[in-house]
């Protein structure tokens, strides 16, 4: 049996990299959100709880990876903060869509890599808390301009594109 301080750095590190999708040689974060994005979709088919219990564990789960990595400088290979961010994104989608899912992707990616105000200000931390923190905020951000779109287009009897 291998003891557990040999033990935990390993785990942490596989869960803080993605399950290895971190380890990508182009763009890992990017690379991260496609993986999450595609997990997300099939989670959003597979049950109403599925993907929020998902980005509840990414956030808990990967705050104590991160910190057991040793990632608090936030080192490009940890992404388990971009699942975390990319799913809760994606909790402002009524069901899966292809618009929807383009829409989610590409707004959590514009808030996580241009880091306005509060992204930033998490992002700065250069704690387990901060690398997470970051892109939670980024992904909500995401969300609300997903779910600010919805209430506008149905004021004017839009069905929006983002439900499918």
């Amino acid at each position: 049996m291998r003891p557990a301080s040999v033990w935990k750095p390993g785990l942490g590190r596989l869960i803080a990299s993605g399950f290895g999708c971190g380890f990508a040689p182009v763009a890992p974060g990017t690379v991260g959100s496609v993986v999450a994005l595609a997990i997300g979709a099939g989670l959003m088919q597979a049950s109403p709880y599925a993907l929020p219990t998902a980005a509840l564990l990414a956030c808990i789960v990967g705050i104590w990876a991160i910190a057991a990595a040793g990632g608090a400088a936030d080192p490009g290979w940890i992404v388990i903060d971009e699942f975390a961010g990319q799913w809760i994104a994606m909790l402002a989608l009524p069901r899966v869509s292809v618009v929807g899912l383009a829409a989610t992707f590409a707004l959590f990616r514009l808030f996580d890599i241009a880091k306005p105000g509060p992204v930033g200000w998490a992002d700065r931390r250069k704690t387990a808390w901060g690398v997470m923190a970051d892109d939670v905020i980024a992904g909500a951000f995401a969300a609300f301009v997903v779910w600010a779109a919805f209430v506008v287009w149905a004021a004017f009897g839009v069905q929006a594109a983002f439900a499918g």
